[in-house]
């Protein structure tokens, strides 16, 4: 590529790579109907409850993939840029192939080889399914009384849009992002760039308002918007299948780092990730939806949530749609992530996430690009990243509290008197 710009190259295929990748739209295919529901939902009533049947679309990807092709082979994977490129369309290709195949048992290989499996191994040799057993403990003997009675109250989807539209106009000082009902939505929420989606009739509790506004607000939307202005890099504002994991891992730490998550929701997560790996393992649709109904979520709740299992795949057991298996790695990934950047001072890493959709792997492969001004800064970012010294304090503290540990401490009270002196 000698005498060529490579940014300027780089940047000419990552125009051909946004158009490319625009109507892989992975979710809204592989979604349900909300009839679906309806129909199940009346069934199980009756006492006669019949597996979903839910008909996909027939879709074909054959010229997109020869442009994603012709893209990978164009780009220097030895440029950061270049190496982007050709991580971006091995993972768009995954993409299209799986909805190809949607209704067939394939979806489980091309999902497991985007998303991953429960049982992929996290840093300090557990897997994603112990670690999710591990909330799932912790949710189960918790203290019913811990609970405060605010934490029950149930809010409707109207009342949250108002009050989620009031908090977005007040952050961006006008209206960027509109909050919309839907009533053809099966999950609760559903964020893009400029709209977010709640389902209509569904009920949410007082914490999901901060959930909604840290998750999808400020993560995913906010992401989007950023990555559609970068010069260089436009396709920073899509929902690549490869950042998955980083997205909702980021969007999952905003939760947690601003007190806005609460034990319910991990062990909704949790939950998720044995359900796929029950699935997996030949357990059906109706099964599945048996153990969240057992769980303690309620009908609409527990088909909502089987659904999201067998997106895609067939519900008579043995296949899954893997990829919510990667929000508690992504928690946890990013997590580490924010600690190391703060360990080897580089916070400035963590800033830069929010400059697009990206992994943890292109930020810092992109550390000499956004410095030489070739990627730009992010427009906006969540309250607690502008709050650098305030983030600091709480990574720090929790390098620090790492180093302690509790298998070393007995179990009763002078385990604790070095404290008290």
């Amino acid at each position: 590529m000698a005498g060529i710009d490579p940014v300027a190259h780089h940047a000419a295929l990552d125009a051909r790579l946004a158009r490319a990748a625009k109507p892989i739209r992975l979710l809204n295919l592989a979604s349900w109907p909300a009839s679906e529901q309806q129909t199940f939902l009346a069934g199980w009533a009756r006492g006669n409850p019949r597996l979903p049947a839910p008909v996909y679309p027939k879709v074909t990807f054959d010229e997109v993939r020869r442009e994603l092709a012709a893209i990978a082979a164009a780009a220097d994977p030895s440029h950061p840029l270049g190496q982007y490129l050709v991580e971006s369309t091995q993972g768009w290709t995954l993409a299209a192939e799986l909805l190809e195949n949607l209704g067939s048992s394939r979806v489980t290989d091309l999902s497991i080889a985007l998303f991953g499996t429960p049982d992929q191994a996290l840093p300090g040799g557990i897997s994603t399914r112990e670690a999710a057993n591990h909330f799932l403990r912790v949710a189960d003997t918790l203290d019913r009384e811990l609970v405060a009675d605010v934490e029950q109250v149930q809010v409707s989807a109207e009342a949250m849009a108002l009050r989620l539209q009031a908090e977005l106009d007040e952050f961006f000082g006008g209206r960027v992002i509109d909050v919309v009902l839907d009533p053809d939505l099966i999950a609760k929420a559903a964020a893009g760039a400029r709209r977010i989606r709640l389902r209509s009739g569904a009920a949410f509790s007082d914490y999901d308002v901060q959930q909604l506004l840290q998750h999808e607000a400020f993560v995913h939307s906010l992401t989007a918007l950023n990555g559609q202005q970068q010069p260089n890099l436009p396709s920073l504002g899509l929902s690549s299948p490869r950042v998955t994991a980083t997205q909702e891992g980021l969007a999952v730490f905003s939760e947690q780092i601003t007190g806005s998550i609460d034990i319910e929701r991990l062990k909704r997560i949790s939950l998720r990730i044995e359900a796929v790996a029950m699935a997996m393992a030949g357990a059906d649709f109706l099964q599945v939806f048996r153990f969240f109904l057992e769980s303690g979520q309620s009908e609409v709740e527990s088909f909502t949530s089987a659904q999201r299992v067998f997106r895609g795949v067939p519900t008579t057991g043995g296949a899954a749609f893997t990829k919510d298996t990667v929000y508690l790695r992504g928690l946890i990934g990013v997590h580490t992530f924010f600690r190391w950047a703060l360990k080897h001072r580089k916070l400035r890493l963590c800033h830069w996430l929010f400059a697009g959709k990206m992994t943890l792997g292109d930020v810092l492969r992109f550390e000499p690009l956004f410095q030489a001004g070739v990627l730009v800064e992010p427009r906006w970012v969540p309250p607690w990243v502008a709050r650098a010294h305030g983030l600091a304090a709480q990574l720090a503290f929790s390098l620090f509290a790492n180093r302690i540990r509790l298998a070393q401490l007995g179990s009763d009270s002078e385990a604790f008197d070095i404290f008290d002196m």
